[in-house]
């Protein structure tokens, strides 16, 4: 399900859809350098203890609760060094409608996904070690799949996170030929996280969507960033 998603020419940028979105501070731990390079922005639409019934109470719950954008800018901070990815790199967490609005801009699919990854044109005037690229997540989605892997919402998002910044460092599982699932798999093992989103296709028979361009060692995707209001620092 998860793709990279190809942009025109140039520098392109989202729509800004979301000019209140909460940018949380990344937790004093993190270097400087670290906290420059992340951003978690949180579309305001979304809400934030997503549980299918108001009634729900206790574990289940707490499960289904959108975590904290600190929680998720130290993850995103770690699994980023892992990947060995440099730049600065911003994730959306946002609604079903909204990422199927990208999915079906910047790559004709009209249906919503879990996770679009948009690398930065490695030929424009914008250093890739300045900016590494976007990710976009439908909370939605994650917390469906969630429940069908039997783990918390904010397990599933940081799932999401890592094939997404696999897809920004280059990898491509559609033409690598299964470098991109064993990098997967060490990874998220020490990050310890559960199974992968290729583990998981290649469990049930499933594909996951081919990305729309760029390939690992061929010319990447153009750069949609992802803005947030224009008062925002980093």
């Amino acid at each position: 399900m998860a793709a990279k998603a190809s942009a025109r020419q140039g520098r392109a940028f989202i729509p800004v859809i979301f000019a209140s979105s909460r940018i949380i501070p990344v937790d004093p731990e993190i270097s400087t350098a670290a906290a420059q390079r992340t951003m978690i922005l949180v579309d305001p639409k979304l809400d934030p203890d997503p549980t299918p019934h108001s009634s729900t109470k206790g574990a289940s719950s707490r499960a289904a609760r959108l975590p904290s954008a600190r929680a998720l800018a130290r993850f995103l901070s770690q699994a980023q060094a892992a990947v060995r990815l440099r730049g600065e790199v911003s994730v959306l967490l946002t609604t079903d409608k909204k990422i199927r609005e990208l999915n079906s801009h910047f790559r004709g699919k009209n249906k919503a996904t879990d996770v679009l990854s948009f690398p930065a044109e490695r030929n424009s005037a914008i250093s890739p070690e300045k900016i590494a690229g976007d990710l976009a997540i439908s909370v939605s989605v994650a917390q469906r799949q969630a429940a069908e892997q039997g783990h918390a919402l904010a397990v599933e998002i940081k799932v999401l996170m890592l094939h997404g910044l696999l897809h920004l460092a280059g990898y491509d599982h559609e033409t690598d030929n299964g470098q991109m699932a064993r990098r997967e798999r060490q990874l998220r093992a020490r990050l310890k996280l559960p199974l992968g989103l290729i583990e998981r296709a290649s469990d049930s028979g499933h594909s996951i969507h081919a990305p729309a361009s760029g390939r690992k060692g061929g010319k990447p995707a153009s750069l949609p960033r992802i803005q947030a209001s224009r008062g925002r620092k980093s």
